[in-house]
């Protein structure tokens, strides 16, 4: 709890650093807490279950949505089936989240079935760092999955500075094609539109229902400038708070920042409300 009040933290990465390449443990050094990487990774490079449920109980995180990743193009593998030992330390706090590639997984649909009977509360997709768009004709039997299940969709809304990124795959057009086609799938849009689609994406959410904007790696002061065009009010009601962590300095701080801009009565749909809509099992 944080103020009395639970936060879900709807965008963690907690790979084995031996998967990764270079790039990404500089990037969580450069952005995050001085000595985390001491902290919650032993010295080979696996994380301390122990340790990170400790970390998110002090920052008030009371769930934490853990992010997978097969991009060997840019940063890496960070492979679904090392997240359970996380899990497996704290049910409670921690839940994997699906990822899959299209170039990398096939039947793709029999992959992602794997990952969420082994509890994943959604499937996320980083076509920039993946070297793909959503709309791909070979995405789709993961999202009749998807949409059979009641399982959300998250997708990588935004530009990447990692190296090997393709950054056009981020727009929110793609995605748009996707809800042509699968008009029921719940969307989320990770990052919001960072970079380029800020307007995009708030059009997205303010126009379907089904469309919710996640704030990992946004700087919350920066938020009224990034949706200056709409009203942020009303934008705050489709927002799921997530920090894209070890990527940022706190998480506490970031949720505290965040609801010094909506309304009292929208900070526990941010902090928590509408990430327990639309996951599974929160």
């Amino acid at each position: 709890m944080l103020d009395g009040q639970r936060l879900i933290d709807a965008h963690v990465h907690v790979p084995v650093l031996g998967s990764v390449k270079p790039a990404w443990t500089e990037w969580a050094r450069q952005f995050g807490r001085d000595g985390v990487i001491e902290e919650i990774w032993a010295p080979d490079g696996t994380p301390r279950p122990a340790a990170l449920d400790r970390l998110f109980a002090a920052e008030g995180v009371d769930t934490a949505l853990l992010f997978c990743e097969y991009s060997p193009l840019a940063t890496g593998y960070q492979h679904f089936d090392d997240l359970l030992p996380l899990v497996e330390q704290n049910p409670v706090r921690f839940r994997p989240v699906a990822n899959v590639n299209p170039h990398l997984h096939h039947p793709i649909a029999a992959e992602l079935t794997r990952q969420l009977e082994l509890g994943a509360a959604a499937l996320k997709l980083h076509p920039v760092h993946g070297g793909f768009r959503v709309s791909d004709a070979a995405l789709y039997p993961a999202y009749s999955v998807l949409v059979e299940r009641g399982v959300p969709l998250i997708v990588h809304c935004g530009t990447s500075s990692f190296p090997g990124s393709t950054n056009a795959n981020a727009d929110p057009v793609f995605v748009d094609t996707v809800l042509r086609d699968f008009p029921t799938l719940t969307v989320v849009l990770a990052h919001g539109g960072r970079g380029w689609w800020y307007d995009a994406a708030a059009f997205l959410a303010l126009s379907r229902e089904n469309v919710w904007i996640e704030l990992s790696g946004l700087p919350p002061k920066r938020l009224p400038e990034y949706y200056a065009r709409f009203d942020l009010a009303r934008l705050s009601r489709k927002w799921i708070y997530g920090t894209d962590w070890p990527g940022v300095p706190g998480q506490a701080r970031n949720a505290r920042a965040i609801a010094s801009l909506v309304p009292a009565d929208v900070v526990p749909l941010v902090w928590s409300q509408n990430a327990s809509r639309v996951y599974v099992g929160l």
